[in-house]
């Protein structure tokens, strides 16, 4: 549907500036657009390497395994019925998300997600605990997002930080009621 939507909008935008006499102002847009798009792809790209060696340098050393020691309570409560071999993955993918990575997170989030697969009885469903797995990276319950920062710090915000105290009411309401919504529909579903 958005393969025929954008190309008609741009479409009735390039004849609408064409009758108004406004061509140059859509073909200075364009440029600019594309200027801004490769800023900040470089921006993302520098935040999202660093993040993702961090990442990778918990994973492959003990540090994972005393982060999941630590979330293992609550990934208990949140996945009941995963193997234990399934909770370095989970952790380290919640982990991302709470420090805000966002694309950083989402390969940590496929590799859970293939280890939760890989104990899923019904391999043409998903399993409640792969459905919990995606309402958490959905909600994506943030304490520092980076993500979020990086862009205003791009676009040059004279307070880049200053989404950080909505940022964690917006998540944190977001994961309870994900959560809530999750547990209620799995026992109403036994």
């Amino acid at each position: 549907m958005l393969n025929i939507l954008w190309p008609i909008l741009i479409i009735i935008s390039y004849i609408y500036s064409c009758f108004t006499g406004k061509i140059n102002d859509i073909n200075n847009g364009i440029f600019e657009s594309c200027k801004s798009a490769v800023e900040l792809t470089i921006t993302f790209f520098g935040t999202i390497t660093l993040w993702c060696g961090i990442m990778k340098i918990a994973e492959d050393s003990s540090l994972s395994k005393k982060l999941s020691n630590l979330l293992k309570p609550i990934i208990k409560f949140l996945f009941p019925n995963i193997k234990p071999n399934s909770y370095e993955l989970i952790s380290l993918n919640m982990i991302a998300n709470i420090l805000g990575l966002g694309n950083a997170a989402t390969p940590l989030g496929l590799n859970a997600m293939k280890s939760l697969q890989k104990e899923n009885p019904n391999k043409t469903s998903l399993s409640n605990s792969m459905v919990m797995l995606i309402l958490l990276n959905t909600a994506s319950l943030q304490l520092i997002p980076t993500t979020v920062i990086a862009i205003r710090t791009s676009l040059n915000s004279s307070n880049p930080t200053g989404i950080i105290f909505p940022v964690w009411i917006s998540t944190i309401l977001a994961a309870f009621a994900g959560v809530f919504t999750v547990k209620l529909f799995i026992k109403i579903g036994k």
